[in-house]
């Protein structure tokens, strides 16, 4: 009854089952007993993003990363980043994201997060550089391939758009984003 990680593991449990009054007290529970343990404060902050309560829920975000002995501080930022889009918050998603990649340069999701970011704001040059070294740090997904291939159509491109397409069709077939490709869709 007093072993904090149980009762954060109980909180994820609950949150998947959408059961979000128990998942709530459990995290709770699990802070009352170790205020300042950093997965409970990440794992409770992903809760309260899901649930649309964002602006606790980047306070937990922040509350991890000011643990010293955390050993993925980025998870976190990155957290932080993807819910302050949420509330279109674009600057505050992309400092998150840039933080995350001081810690850990290859982060994946940072690195797509800032591509897109740049994309929707109309910088497609540094766009493509954060896609770029997301594509070399991580294997491709339906998005990555599907945010590349429309930075390429913007950048005028056409090559590597097309190589991007091919990709995206060959490995993903029944993915959503290439289903948008087939139809014609670009955002």
């Amino acid at each position: 009854p007093r072993y904090a990680p149980a009762y954060n593991v109980l909180g994820l449990l609950y949150m998947e089952l959408r059961e979000d009054g128990k998942a709530e007290e459990s995290f709770r529970r699990a802070l009352d007993l170790e205020p300042g343990n950093p997965d409970a404060h990440n794992n409770y902050g992903l809760f309260l993003c899901q649930r649309g309560r964002v602006d606790e829920s980047i306070d937990h975000f922040l509350a991890a990363v000011k643990n010293p002995l955390y050993a993925t501080p980025e998870k976190p930022l990155v957290n932080a980043g993807l819910c302050s889009l949420k509330k279109d918050d674009r600057k505050g998603a992309e400092d998150f994201f840039q933080k995350a990649l001081r810690l850990q340069p290859q982060q994946p999701q940072a690195l797509y997060g800032l591509a897109e970011i740049y994309y929707r704001s109309g910088d497609a040059g540094l766009a493509k550089n954060y896609m770029g070294r997301l594509l070399k740090a991580a294997d491709p997904s339906p998005a990555s391939l599907w945010l590349a291939l429309r930075i390429e159509r913007r950048l005028g491109n056409r090559d590597a758009e097309a190589n991007y397409g091919l990709q995206l069709r060959k490995l993903f077939p029944d993915a959503r984003e290439t289903q948008a490709l087939r139809n014609g869709q670009d955002d």
